[in-house]
């Protein structure tokens, strides 16, 4: 079938001589799908973003934290606190079948406090951390240089270390092999034998780079001669509730210190399954309100060019008269008319897609990189082709759909009638 030149030009001579409504008709469409472009990327950016900051911590875990009790029980008054123990771990990991691994953790400092470490005349402030092998399970991490702390630096008691890239790069030179190098903490000297780098992002990467892993029993032993931990870190098996699993830890914690069954003061929980169901929820919800805003606007865009082409049919009333009386057939009228409606709607959503997407890349660029020259915490904002792709398809029915109201008022006019409209 071959292409009918003549009325293509005609559908373009027409868009200029009327070029001021266009401009406007255009506008709506243009800004509807840059928009919904614009909404889209932000909130994948976002999404991203968020849920990176939080990659560095399983799904499927919880953790648990000695408190103060505030009820009287088994012949205990309030007030007493909770200190969790290495024997409390495995009698739990025993008693809960629900556990795949269990970390007791200990640390210098408590969260957030720094403990000197020194390394020939370098010196700084880092996290020092008490933990076992199975701490990788609960708290995924990727080692660039070496290992991560094994069964037999546990058993044996071994003055190893692990530590964070921050640490690496503060203590290090540039290129130096850390492998094998020691560290002095209060006075003792720990062999280190793995650097690692987690994939959270933001102020918890920062934390965690800043961060040294010693085997929990040197720790115990040569920094902080006691039994007690700071909290456990546990992972549940995939397909269990973590919540089911935290439950059973609570009142197995509730047995062996003598705590009420009521006492929520008494052990803390934080449980990261519940928080990442949370945040599902919330995107869920975000995805929503921009599909349906997005298609709210896309609407106005599309009802704006069937209005214009209704007014359109009605100042050619006259000239499709003529066209009818000379023989045009009623399906040339309609194919005149829904052109012109889907020329205009593809051409402005195009030049929205494309901004859109533009806009999107201009930002993800300057995300990239801080000002400071740090990652941005907020994910570079991006589109899917998908739904790139549904746009356009989107555009193009909407352009013939807002014609088609229009043309089939043209068809209705008797060229009689049309012949006689002033």
């Amino acid at each position: 079938m071959m292409i009918d030149l003549d009325q293509w030009q005609e559908i373009f001579s027409t868009m200029r001589r009327n070029w001021l409504r266009t401009l406007l008709t255009a506008i709506g469409v243009f800004w509807g799908v840059f928009m919904l472009m614009v909404m889209v990327g932000f909130g994948n950016g976002l999404e991203t973003g968020v849920k990176k900051d939080m990659a560095g911590i399983a799904t499927n875990s919880f953790y648990v934290w000695g408190g103060r009790t505030s009820i009287p029980f088994d012949g205990l008054a309030p007030g007493k606190f909770v200190e969790l123990t290495v024997s409390d771990a495995q009698q739990i990991q025993a008693a809960v079948p629900e556990i795949r691994a269990l970390a007791p953790r200990a640390s210098l400092g408590g969260r957030g406090g720094g403990t000197t470490v020194s390394r020939k005349e370098k010196s700084a402030s880092f996290q020092i951390s008490g933990d076992v092998p199975a701490l990788r399970l609960v708290q995924p991490m990727t080692m660039i240089h070496g290992r991560f702390l094994n069964e037999l630096d546990q058993e044996r008691h071994r003055k190893v270390a692990v530590i964070g890239e921050n640490v690496l790069g503060t203590l290090f030179a540039v290129g130096e092999e850390p492998i094998g190098e020691t560290l002095e903490i209060r006075g003792v000297e720990f062999l280190v034998v793995g650097v690692f780098r987690s994939p959270a992002t933001g102020d918890r990467a920062d934390r965690l780079a800043n961060t040294i892993h010693l085997p929990l029993s040197t720790f115990q032993t040569a920094l902080r001669p006691s039994p007690v931990v700071n909290n456990f870190a546990v992972l549940v098996h995939e397909g269990e509730s973590a919540e089911f699993a935290m439950v059973r830890v609570q009142e197995e914690l509730r047995r062996i210190h003598h705590i009420a069954p009521s006492d929520i003061q008494a052990i803390g929980t934080w449980n990261a399954e519940k928080e990442f169901q949370k945040i599902n929820g919330l995107f869920y919800g975000i995805r929503g309100l921009i599909a349906f805003v997005g298609a709210m606007t896309l609407l106005a865009g599309i009802l704006g060019v069937s209005n214009i082409m209704m007014i359109s049919v009605r100042e050619r009333t006259r000239e499709i008269g003529i066209r009818r009386a000379i023989g045009a057939t009623p399906w040339a009228i309609l194919a005149q008319i829904l052109k012109e409606s889907t020329v205009l709607t593809a051409l402005a959503g195009t030049l929205g897609l494309m901004s859109g997407v533009g806009l999107l890349e201009l930002v993800g660029a300057f995300l990239k990189q801080g000002p400071s020259g740090e990652p941005s915490l907020l994910d570079p904002p991006h589109a899917q082709f998908s739904v790139a792709v549904l746009a356009s398809v989107v555009l193009v029915a909407g352009g013939a759909g807002a014609g088609l109201i229009p043309a089939l008022q043209a068809l209705r006019v008797r060229p009689v009638v049309a012949l006689r409209d002033e």
